[in-house]
């Protein structure tokens, strides 16, 4: 490492070369690639380093970069960091972030250079905080912003992809509302928000959300309604792939069985996923789950491990992880030094976010 210079004796610093300019503004695509491979304190370096070279030029430069590097401590459950990157800035709203604000720089454009990414993080970092009813308000404040945006495009058939853009922002925000409700078990408010989703879409998706919500309010029923109506309707008013809609059709019928303890049934279910999409992790996990209340161990930690060596970067999740190692810890006396390997190999493997105290080594 080379030494500091004094303080009394400071050293000009060229400026940045033109690749260097592109390498940290220009191009948003390595930051994606970053995020992708959940390289997130890669992230936190390149925006420090970008910041400290003055590389950040144009004011949608700093939002987009302070966008990542929020999201990256997020990722690292940094939380405070993020609220602090977050508190920098002013109202969302604000004049300082529109492009005819500086028509010099963007000529011809108008609207919010704000990353919608921003919006989210804005009002997910104070539930993170423990400031729930803030968080909320925030959530709620945002799906009012979205919702407006929908009115706006709604009837200009140029701005369809906009539009169909919006839409699916709405129904993400509406899911992490949900969420936040299922936590605090409000089931009521939940159910309301996604039948007025089904108001004016088939999803299959959202048709199985809701069957999970009627699972969790003990309605069987109304679920088995549910889960008939996607196999019925078919996948042609959502995104799915032939291949995603048959597993979740298949998904949908083992949870019927799980509620019902047959599990026998529900592993048929889930092998049937596996054989058609090996990657299904939600399948391998669940059929693992089934295997050990059938009192199968050893063939339920197979399941896991197999998955595991065949698709590391899907199936490492905390959730699979957990239920692992509560399987080493229910079969084999030496669990510790089993859990111990698979730390290792974790460490080596895993993205910078996964939280390696699942292992409970």
């Amino acid at each position: 490492m080379e030494p500091e210079p004094a303080a009394s004796d400071p050293k000009p610093q060229a400026p940045p070369s033109s690749k260097e300019m592109d390498d940290y503004c220009e191009d948003m695509s390595s930051l994606e690639e970053l995020a992708n491979r959940g390289a997130w304190r890669s992230i936190i370096d390149k925006v420090s380093r970008a910041r400290a070279l003055s590389l950040l030029q144009k004011p949608h430069d700093h939002l987009t970069y302070l966008a990542f590097n929020a999201l990256a401590f997020t990722k690292l459950r940094r939380f405070n960091e993020a609220s602090a990157e977050l508190d920098s800035l002013e109202d969302l709203q604000s004049i300082h972030y529109r492009y005819e604000t500086y028509p010099k720089i963007y000529p011809n454009r108008v609207g919010s250079m704000v990353p919608f990414s921003l919006r989210w993080l804005h009002a997910l970092i104070p539930i993170k905080l423990g400031q729930r009813q803030q968080g909320m308000d925030r959530f709620y404040t945002l799906l009012d912003f979205v919702r407006r945006k929908i009115g706006e495009k709604e009837h200009d058939h140029a701005l369809a992809a906009s539009l169909s853009l919006w839409r699916k922002r709405e129904v993400f925000v509406v899911n992490c509302i949900i969420g936040h409700h299922l936590s605090q078990k409000e089931f009521g408010v939940c159910l309301s928000f996604m039948k007025e989703l089904l108001s004016r879409s088939s999803d299959p998706l959202l048709v199985s959300q809701l069957g999970y919500m009627q699972l969790q309010v003990g309605d069987l029923e109304g679920a088995k309604v549910s889960f008939l109506k996607v196999e019925s309707e078919g996948k042609s008013n959502g995104s799915l792939s032939e291949v995603e809609f048959r597993n979740l059709v298949n998904r949908n019928k083992a949870l019927v069985y799980l509620v019902g303890k047959d599990y026998v049934s529900a592993v048929r279910e889930y092998e049937e996923c596996i054989e058609r999409d090996s990657s299904d992790v939600v399948a391998v996990n669940n059929k693992a789950l089934c295997l050990m209340y059938l009192r199968d161990l050893s063939d339920s930690i197979k399941v896991l491990e197999s998955a595991l060596e065949r698709v590391p970067t899907l199936a490492l999740n905390e959730t699979l992880v957990v239920n692992l190692c509560s399987m080493y810890e229910l079969a084999y006396v030496n669990h510790s030094d089993i859990k111990r390997t698979l730390s290792s190999w974790i460490a080596r493997v895993a993205p910078d976010d996964f939280d390696a105290s699942c292992t409970r080594t």
